[in-house]
C-alpha cells in the first residue's frame, strides 16, 4: 500500500476478508479478492474478499426465509421505521470515515464526498423513515358493488439491488432504505471498483440489529450481478448502471416476470435563455455543478450547453473562465475541484471521445488530451470545453462520464427544446432564464424525469428520481420510491348480515 493509501485509511477499521451475508459475517466461497486501486496514484490501497455466485445463493437463500418465514414483514411499519431511523444515527457518526474511503476508493473530490457521498446517505435514511408515516398502509374503499374492498401496501419480496462505482452510499441507501421501510429483504451488489465504503455500511447495518438474514452486502464483479438478476428466489431488481446493462437485466426479468427497476444513464441538457443573467458567470457557475459534479462521473450531468446563438461567444467566453480554472488534483485535498476517473479504462473512454470531438469538426476552447500539469500518475484528464458542437456529433449524443462539456448553439426557446429533446436520453436538465413562467414552460416541454429551474437539477429526497427514453423505468426517492417496493392487495368485505 503506498503512502496515499495508507494516510486515507487511516483509522477505519474496515472488515475485508469476510462477506456481509444474511446479517452476518461470513467467509467466502472462495479464496477470489478484489484489489482497490487508489485512482490518485494508480496503486492498490486495499484488498477485500470478493463474492462469488456459491456467496449470492447463501444471500439469496437467507433473504428468502427472513421474508418468507422472518417478524421482518410483518412488523407495524413504524417499528420498521424506526429500525432504519436507528440506521440513520449510526451513519451520522460514522460520516467522516465514509467520505474519506469513497474519495479514497474512487477518488471524488472530498468536499464532494462529505456532502453528496457520505451525508445525504444518512439524509436519505430519515426522509424513508418519516415517508412512513404518510402511506396508507391498509384503507378501506367503497366499492362499486355494495361491498367494502380493502386496499393494503405488502412488501414486494426478496430485493436484489446492484449499485455502480459513481455514487456509490447515495445510490445503495437510495435502494435499501425504501426496501427495508417496505418490508422487503435484500442482498445488494456493490461495485468492485468501490467495496470498502459499503463494507463500512454493513458494519453499522450489523450494528442497528436489524433481524437475521434482512441485509446482505456483497462486493463483487458483474458475475454475481448477473446471477442475483436470474436467480429465482429474487423478486426484484432495483438496478443502477449503464443503458446496455439496463436493456439485459430488463430482458431477463421480463423473461422471469420479475419486477424490475432501472436507473441508466444520461445527457442531459442544460438550456440557457436569451434573458439569462447578462454577465453569463452565474450560469457558468451553475454549469459546473450541473456538468462537472462527481469530476463529470454522474449520470444527471448536463454535459450539453444549449446557448442562444445570439449570444453564444460570451457564454462560451464564461465557461471557458470556468472550465480553466477549476482546480484539479489530489481528491484528499479540499481545495480540489475536479479529481481522477475512477480507473485507467475509464480515462481512456474519455480521452477517445475528446479525440472524436475533435475529429468531427468541434473546436477545442480549453483543455483537450493531455495530463493535467503536475499529475503524471493516476487517471486524470483535462477538463475539456468544446465549441462550435452540432447535436448529431457522438460527444453530444453519447455519455462521455468525465468533465467534457459540449456548447450547442439555439435559436430561440422553442428550438432549444427541441434539440434538448433530441437525444436518446432523458434523465435531468435545467433551464437558466429572468423569467421564471418562461422557464416552466421550457422544463415542461422537455421530456426528462427530472429537471431545474435557475439551478443545477438536485436529488430532492422527497421527490422522486429517474428517468424516461433510455434513462430507465421506474422512480426512485420519495413516496414514489417507495411505491415501487410495494404489492397494492385488494381486500373484498362482503356484506354482513
Amino acid at each position: 500500500m503506498g503512502e496515499h493509501g495508507a494516510t486515507a485509511l487511516a483509522g477505519i477499521g474496515v472488515e475485508r476478508e469476510r462477506l456481509f451475508i444474511g446479517g452476518e459475517w461470513a467467509a467466502p466461497s472462495t479464496d477470489g479478492a478484489i484489489d482497490v486501486v487508489s485512482p490518485h496514484t494508480g496503486e492498490v490501497i486495499a484488498s477485500v474478499a470478493g463474492a462469488a455466485p456459491a456467496d449470492a445463493d447463501r444471500a439469496v437463500a437467507a433473504a428468502r426465509a427472513a421474508f418468507d418465514d422472518g417478524p421482518w414483514p410483518r412488523l407495524d411499519p413504524a417499528e420498521r421505521a424506526a429500525a432504519v431511523r436507528r440506521l440513520a444515527g449510526l451513519y451520522k457518526g460514522r460520516r467522516e470515515e465514509m467520505a474519506r474511503l469513497i474519495t479514497a476508493e474512487m477518488g471524488a473530490p472530498i468536499t464532494f464526498s462529505k456532502f453528496s457521498q457520505a451525508t445525504l446517505p444518512m439524509v436519505l435514511l430519515n426522509a424513508f423513515a418519516d415517508i412512513a408515516g404518510t402511506v396508507a398502509w391498509e384503507r378501506a374503499r367503497p366499492g362499486m358493488f355494495g361491498t367494502d374492498v380493502l386496499v393494503r401496501k405488502e412488501p414486494v419480496g426478496v430485493v436484489a439491488g446492484i449499485v455502480p462505482w459513481n455514487m456509490p452510499q447515495f445510490l445503495l441507501v437510495g435502494k435499501l432504505a425504501p426496501a427495508l421501510v417496505a418490508g422487503c429483504s435484500v442482498v445488494v451488489k456493490p461495485s468492485p471498483e468501490t467495496p470498502l465504503d459499503a463494507l463500512l455500511l454493513a458494519e453499522l447495518v450489523a450494528e442497528a440489529g436489524l433481524p437475521p438474514g434482512v441485509v446482505s452486502i456483497l462486493p463483487a464483479g458483474p458475475d454475481v450481478g448477473r446471477h442475483l438478476v436470474s436467480h429465482p428466489g429474487v423478486d426484484k431488481v432495483s438496478f443502477t448502471g449503464s443503458t446496455a446493462a439496463g436493456r439485459d437485466v430488463a430482458q431477463a426479468c421480463g423473461a422471469a416476470l420479475k419486477r424490475a427497476s432501472l436507473e441508466l444513464g444520461g445527457k442531459s441538457a442544460a438550456i440557457v435563455l436569451d434573458d439569462a443573467d447578462p454577465a453569463a458567470v452565474a450560469v457558468a457557475e451553475g454549469i459546473k455543478v450541473a456538468g462537472l459534479m462527481n469530476s463529470g462521473q454522474a449520470c444527471v450531468a448536463q454535459t450539453r450547453v444549449l446557448v442562444p446563438r445570439g449570444r453564444y461567444a460570451e457564454h462560451v467566453d464564461a465557461l471557458a473562465d470556468m472550465v480553466a480554472s477549476l482546480r484539479v488534483g489530489d481528491p484528499s485535498d479540499p481545495a480540489t475541484e475536479i479529481g481522477p476517473l475512477v480507473a485507467r479504462r475509464r480515462r481512456e473512454r474519455v480521452r477517445g471521445y475528446i479525440a472524436a470531438g475533435r475529429a468531427e469538426g468541434a473546436r477545442i476552447v480549453v483543455g483537450g488530451d493531455g495530463v493535467p500539469d503536475g499529475l503524471d500518475r493516476g487517471w486524470y484528464v483535462r477538463p475539456t470545453l468544446f465549441a462550435d458542437v452540432a447535436n448529431s456529433m457522438r460527444i453530444a449524443r453519447e455519455e462521455i462520464f468525465g468533465p467534457v462539456l459540449s456548447v450547442i448553439a439555439h435559436d430561440g426557446d422553442d428550438d432549444a427544446v427541441a434539440i434538448a429533446n433530441d437525444s436518446e436520453y432523458g434523465l435531468s436538465g435545467s433551464v437558466w432564464t429572468a423569467d421564471t413562467d418562461r422557464g416552466l414552460r421550457a422544463a415542461r416541454g422537455v421530456r426528462t424525469g427530472s429537471f431545474g429551474v435557475n439551478q443545477p437539477y438536485s436529488m430532492d429526497p422527497a421527490a422522486p428520481f429517474g428517468g424516461v427514453k433510455a434513462s430507465g423505468i421506474g422512480r426512485e426517492l420519495g413516496p414514489e420510491g417507495l411505491d415501487g417496493y410495494l404489492e397494492p392487495k385488494s381486500i373484498s368485505l362482503a356484506a354482513e348480515g
